[in-house]
């Protein structure tokens, strides 16, 4: 079944915010930012602003009624700035006009008066000053100190990687309207709109039931909507409560790019020992997150970046330690991948430095580490249901891994201005949000007097097609044509209570919430049937939207239409709501270790690049793909999934270089921040995983979104392995993005030094033991 959403994007037809209708008496709304990264407010001046013609209002912080804060883990990020302000672009004041050129215009002529203060730009000088959002985080097992004693190699370094811009197609908007007997409405381009909902309560001093969040689509999130939409659905809604008129708030591209927060960057320290054979026996490593001004979701992230330290590798000894560090950045936020991608990034860059040590390839120590049913993960899970091994050795063979390896070298005994390097990125991601509580979903089903059926979840659609996949639950659940079912916009009045629709998970919880619902009808139309036709329930099925008796079409013939008529007349109840939650997941943060996963998704991939050593530019040729994605739910749209996540991942790897320069990001443009385009899109083939059947999920799927962007990470070790073959006494480095400059200056570097081994060296020798990284977390003085 091809995405229901298709034509009408197809034809630019679907409807985002500011594609509605404009209700009557319609406003504007425009920030007003920080000019400065970090500073007391000294006050603000918007008599230029009030003074042009079509200005209703200027709103600050004193023109909130109830809280001033949308902080949603932790209570640090005022709505509009008092007092401080942490980060330049943080909402100062909002302005309220009768069109948006006005609003934008006046916004431009309010006055902030700041007394500039030192900022923070750098995570480790955070952590050095103790500036940090929570208290830093370790997960432990093993004995890392015996482990490195009993090791025959031992490397250690730093790894940096940088943050990502979301670059969305529809930017940040609300639409808030108010409505009769005091409610008031907000469509928001949002992935959580519980969130939304019960941060604009608590900003307004209303209760949760007089505000109703809704959303039909989004043009696009990657987790850049989940919790960052918060501020502008609030600020709509805000103008909407003081002037009593509808306001609308759209982010122009601009304002968009500098304004909202993006990927995490993240610099990390980390030790590696193994055996002379090349088995992983311990990892340590001291992860520093830029986390920005406020928490956001920082603190979940850093949790997924503990969980996922290790990747596709059995480690029995680790020590990953995590700081959430707190600078005058934009508040970074959640990114496709969740802080997992920054982890492996590290993991990938120990086993490159350990690979040098040994004198052999990347991938014979990465086979060699691959997880296994039964070991276990840092934080205490077991591996179950392993596939790490089997879409690794699918895809050496499939994609002839061996043969590809011979060809790239004997490629470069002729070619050295044009190299080529290749890659194998396995992955592991675990499914579930870490936060246990939000592991639920609810669906409410209601099937009308004609047989149509109209489907209401908490699930959002942001291109993802997990509306399609819904409703193929459904179809199958009922028995039903697909064409018979609607799905419907998502809204806090008609399912409560949401999680957002992230950590990949939108299909698996709102799917299963939507098979339970469907059962429960099936089950009493099977009943009504059964009574009709004399027959035993169990005996009765319903398929192809006819009722079957043991399989066989009865005399008389029944139908879809007839049958929902019949249990109306029987005053049957022809609508249900159904909740699901994920079962046997827990994690006790006093111990760091649990089950917060339901299952996890493997794959491997095969990144295969060339370089011009002259120039520093370089292709991705092609990538090759064995993924595990359960027993899929629309094989279409997961393949889409994956390849689209991989060329976000490569994007991240290569070259989309996100630039701050004294707090101001000068990447703010798409003239100035580049991402992937057709032209640099690699040749994709992607597998999927055979005989993958999950338990775990809906209809024996597995999640799509997130794990596939991991594979983008290859794309930087391929580039290195191409560099490395040009200028073998190449020293590895791990600095991510690898731009074409990044290329030059690295093939410029210095030789290793003397006493580091060449890759061709037959037998690695002990490093001189490190000094060992920070033992204890590192905490606030208020902690």
């Amino acid at each position: 079944m091809r995405g229901i959403d298709v034509p009408a994007h197809t034809r630019g037809a679907a409807p985002f915010v500011d594609d509605l209708p404009a209700p009557a008496g319609l406003l504007h709304a425009a920030p007003v930012p920080s000019p400065v990264p970090h500073g007391r407010l000294l006050g603000i001046d918007a008599s230029r602003a009030l003074a042009i013609d079509g200005v209703v209002a200027v709103l600050d912080a004193s023109h909130i009624p109830g809280e001033n804060q949308i902080g949603a883990i932790i209570q640090d990020e005022p709505l509009l700035a008092s007092g401080e302000v942490h980060y330049l672009g943080q909402p100062v004041a909002l302005v309220v006009a009768g069109s948006r050129w006005t609003a934008h215009q006046a916004a431009s002529l309010v006055d902030v008066r700041v007394e500039e203060l030192p900022p923070i730009l750098d995570p480790r000088e955070a952590a050095a000053r103790g500036s940090l959002i929570t208290a830093s985080r370790t997960f432990a097992i093993g004995d890392t100190e015996a482990a490195f004693a009993s090791a025959d190699v031992i490397v250690e370094g730093r790894a940096d990687s940088a943050g990502q811009e979301h670059l969305y197609m529809e930017t940040q908007a609300a639409l808030a309207t108010p409505q009769a007997g005091g409610r008031l409405h907000i469509y928001s381009s949002t992935q959580a709109p519980t969130a939304a909902q019960r941060i604009i309560a608590k900003v307004l001093d209303r209760q949760m039931s007089s505000i109703e969040v809704e959303v039909h689509r989004l043009g696009g999130a990657f987790g850049g909507k989940e919790d960052q939409a918060t501020a502008w659905a609030a600020l709509a809604a805000l103008a909407a409560e003081r002037l009593g008129r509808p306001v609308k708030l759209v982010l122009g591209r601009h304002d968009d790019m500098r304004m909202t927060g993006k990927r995490h960057p993240y610099s990390s320290d980390f030790r590696m020992g193994l055996l002379a054979d090349g088995t992983i026996v311990a990892y340590e490593v001291v992860l520093y997150q830029n986390a920005g001004a406020a928490a956001d979701l920082s603190p979940a992230i850093l949790g997924r970046s503990l969980t996922h330290a290790t990747n596709a590798y059995l480690v029995p000894n680790a020590r990953i330690t995590a700081h959430c560090c707190r600078t005058n950045l934009p508040p970074f936020t959640a990114f496709r991948g969740f802080g997992a991608p920054q982890a492996m990034f590290v993991m990938e860059a120990a086993i490159t430095l350990a690979a040098d040590a040994l004198g052999v390839r990347r991938e014979q120590i990465q086979r060699r580490n691959l997880l296994s049913e039964g070991d276990r993960f840092p934080y205490g899970q077991q591996v179950e249901r392993a596939a790490a091994r089997r879409s690794w050795d699918e895809a050496a063979t499939r994609f002839g891994l061996e043969a590809l390896l011979a060809e790239i070298a004997e490629h470069n005994r002729h070619d050295r201005l044009r190299p080529r390097g290749l890659a194998v990125m396995p992955v592991c991601f675990g499914i579930s949000f870490t936060n246990t509580t939000l592991n639920q979903a609810s669906a409410l089903i209601h099937v009308y007097t004609d047989g149509s059926v109209a489907i209401s979840t908490a699930a959002v659609e942001m291109g993802q097609g997990v509306n399609t996949k819904i409703l193929g639950i459904a179809a199958a659940t009922l028995g039903i044509a697909p064409e018979r079912l609607r799905i419907e916009s998502t809204s806090t009045a008609r399912v409560a209570n949401t999680s957002p629709t992230a950590a990949s998970s939108g299909a698996d919880l709102n799917g299963a919430a939507t098979e339970i619902a469907c059962t429960t009808i099936a089950e009493r139309l099977r009943r009504v049937a059964a009574d009709e036709l004399k027959a035993e329930p169990e005996q009765v099925s319903i398929s192809g939207g006819e009722v079957l008796v043991g399989g066989e079409r009865p005399t008389p013939a029944l139908d879809w239409d007839r049958l929902v008529g019949l249990a109306y007349t029987r005053r049957v109840d022809l609508s249900a709501h159904a909740h699901f939650a994920t079962p046997s997941i827990h994690f006790d943060r006093a111990t760091e270790s649990g089950r917060p996963f339901s299952y996890h998704v493997f794959g491997t991939a095969i990144v295969e690049a060339t370089l011009d050593r002259l120039r520093g530019t370089y292709t991705i040729d092609r990538v090759s793909m064995v993924h595990d994605a359960g027993r899929s739910l629309n094989r279409v749209i997961d393949q889409g999934q994956v390849e689209g996540g991989l060329v976000q991942g490569i994007g991240w790897m290569t070259m989309e270089e996100l630039v701050y320069q004294d707090g101001r990001n000068r990447s703010d443009m798409l003239s100035t921040y580049k991402v992937p385009d057709l032209l640099s899109v690699p040749e994709m083939e992607v597998v999927f995983l055979s005989d993958a059947d999950n338990p775990a999920a809906v209809l024996q799927s597995k999640a799509i979104g997130e794990p596939p962007l991991m594979y983008g990470i290859g794309a930087y070790f391929a580039l290195l392995d191409a560099m490395r073959a040009a200028r073998p006494d190449l020293e590895p480095f791990f600095e991510a993005p690898m731009t074409p400059e990044r290329v030059l200056l690295g093939l410029a570097r210095p030789s290793r030094q003397p006493a580091a081994r060449d890759r061709a060296g037959a037998q690695a020798e002990t490093t001189t033991e490190p000094s060992p990284l920070p033992r204890e977390p590192v905490t606030t003085a208020a902690e």
